[in-house]
């Protein structure tokens, strides 16, 4: 029975013991990364499209499902773990929300192509789920973590663009997640590294930060932020607060999706990770997210996951549901109308 869990693996190829441990947990799903990020630990699982192909066939036959999904982060700018000789490079998503306000026909079909490209050369690997659009809104003095992957510092801007790009990779055949819900981009710290605090009164975060996932809030997929909002809960980040998911993501957010959360071994959170994965799941989240590949570590969220039911089963069942038969492309004329639009990256 799949469990609520979303699990990467240490290299380029399965060991014994992963292949043992997935088949015993059967998560809902993988997530592979290339090490691009040293400072945070992340595994190299990307090297050439076969070892990846491969790589994805070796995981699903680990479990039950054959949809069982399997992520990445393709954002394009400097999260990018597909990239050359093997992949291009994309731009980041402010390129996009600039074109948009200079010239809005433009921009939507720029960033259309390039959602529906990177959704090609995704599932050509058989990766089939795909941690974008970023839909935070970023103010001055913020860290720029987040920086130039938003679309724009106008909300309405990165609702139009973030739609765009989840028909883009739904017509791809490969599964969007909005992020990071409620919010990144008011935090001054980066989350991979610590535990950031947003000061903001409610009203402000309602009519500014929620605003975006609230215009997105029929995506299949969402991801939470490690980030403390005072003026909703004082004490836990958005991951592990039901006031967050409960009050904020369900209620007015009204996101009924399936919610995932952030990377679990991030520092923004403490404690052992049994503990971390139960907060999480006790607080709203459906599935847990941990992508180092330390099968120590995954071992001890494993002990704490529950076989996905009720609601949450529901939810990852509606998300599965969206998949689809990749429409027809040209890609050829689609890359050349993309570079005409938006210029050689």
């Amino acid at each position: 029975m799949t469990t609520g869990a979303i699990f990467g693996c240490a290299g380029p190829a399965l060991t014994s013991e992963e292949r043992a441990f997935f088949r015993d947990v059967q998560p809902f799903g993988f997530i592979l990364f290339a090490r691009v990020q040293r400072a945070y630990g992340y595994q190299n699982n990307i090297e050439s499209p076969d070892q990846v192909r491969a790589l994805c066939e070796e995981l699903r036959r680990t479990v039950d499902n054959p949809q069982t999904p399997i992520f990445t982060d393709q954002e394009g700018g400097r999260v990018q773990r597909l990239v050359p000789p093997h992949w291009r490079l994309r731009p980041p998503a402010r390129r996009f929300g600039e074109l948009f306000e200079r010239n809005p026909e433009e921009g939507r079909d720029a960033t259309y192509l390039c959602a529906r490209l990177m959704a090609d050369e995704l599932r050509r690997v058989g990766i089939t789920a795909n941690c974008t659009p970023v839909l935070d809104v970023p103010i001055p003095g913020a860290h720029d973590i987040i920086g130039e992957r938003a679309f724009s510092t106008k909300p309405a801007t990165v609702i139009a663009l973030g739609r765009i790009v989840v028909a883009g990779h739904l017509d791809g055949g490969v599964l969007p997640v909005i992020k990071h819900i409620p919010g990144h981009g008011r935090a001054h710290a980066d989350s991979h590294l610590e535990l950031p605090r947003v000061t903001a009164p409610y009203d402000e975060l309602s009519t500014h930060d929620f605003v975006t996932f609230r215009g997105l809030n029929d995506a299949p997929m969402a991801m939470t932020a490690h980030i403390v909002y005072e003026a909703v809960d004082a004490q836990r980040p958005a991951t592990t607060s039901s006031r967050l998911v409960q009050t904020v993501i369900r209620r007015e957010i009204g996101f009924n999706g399936l919610l995932m959360s952030d990377d679990l071994s991030m520092a923004a959170l403490n404690g052992p990770l049994g503990r971390r994965t139960a907060a999480a799941l006790l607080a709203g989240c459906d599935v847990v997210l941990h992508c180092n590949g330390d099968i120590k570590e995954m071992k001890e969220i494993a002990a704490k996951v529950k076989p996905l039911a009720g609601e949450s089963l529901r939810r990852a069942d509606a998300a599965l549901a969206q998949y689809r038969k990749p429409s027809e492309i040209d890609l050829a004329r689609a890359e050349a109308h993309l570079t005409n639009l938006i210029g050689a990256t």
